[in-house]
């Protein structure tokens, strides 16, 4: 998956000017006091940032809400593993537990065709996908029954590149699907599936690790932003 996105850009970004704040306040603030206008705009950018707080807390409401809500009662004919980091040709944290609930859905749903979707990182050599399906296999899922698709590299990509793959196999975006992701990653991969052309889709999140949790839900929340800005859904 792409590693240099919005999601990531921006919270660095914002993490580094705070390192840098001891160092820069004093100069700063002889530079604002320099003129009534800097002041002036500096105050809106301060009220900016409130706003900017309180949609973040908003989003984060959203997310505990929707993140651990699967629907029981939907059968799948598709679960769409999506991929994501694999340093080493193993995989993430996060990964083991989108693979770990992707087989325990695959024994739930026993005719359902499991497709694991990723490209390769970067600075691998091997796809996300090959690495997904040899942890399934490892976990006595069936080969034949792991379809890959190892060409995608973002979240949009992921649910296109599958339709794409599946034409082949007679499966079109009317077939029941579910997607198996990170649990903060469910709101923006349906509406992206959504937009893709999928029918009938639901989500089912796996645990995010807690060392990475909050700084993974801040990551989606700029991830959000830039998909809706580029049109992803």
């Amino acid at each position: 998956m792409k590693v240099t996105h919005l999601g990531v850009i921006v919270p660095a970004l914002i993490a580094f000017l705070m390192m840098l704040s001891p160092w820069l306040a004093e100069p700063f603030e002889i530079w604002l006091g320099k003129s009534p206008l800097r002041v002036r705009l500096w105050r809106l950018a301060e009220l900016g940032f409130v706003f900017w707080l309180l949609t973040l807390l908003v989003y984060f409401a959203v997310l505990l809400r929707s993140h651990d809500q699967v629907d029981t009662a939907f059968r799948p004919e598709l679960i769409v593993i999506l991929g994501s980091s694999t340093p080493n040709a193993q995989p993430s944290p996060a990964l083991v537990e989108r693979l770990r609930l992707g087989h325990k859905l695959a024994l739930v749903f026993p005719g359902a065709t499991i497709v694991v979707s990723g490209g390769i990182d970067f600075r691998q050599t091997v796809s996300e996908a090959q690495v997904m399906k040899d942890y399934l296999i490892r976990l006595g899922l069936p080969e034949p029954r792991i379809i890959v698709e190892d060409e995608s590299t973002s979240t949009y990509e992921n649910l296109l590149f599958t339709a794409k793959k599946l034409q082949t196999l007679k499966m079109d975006q009317q077939t029941r699907m579910m997607i198996v992701t990170s649990d903060f990653h469910t709101l923006r991969s349906e509406l992206i599936a959504t937009r893709v052309g999928w029918k009938e889709v639901r989500s089912a999140g796996a645990i995010t690790p807690l060392y990475m949790r909050y700084n993974a839900w801040i990551r989606e929340y700029f991830a959000c932003l830039s998909g809706w800005l580029l049109g992803e859904f």
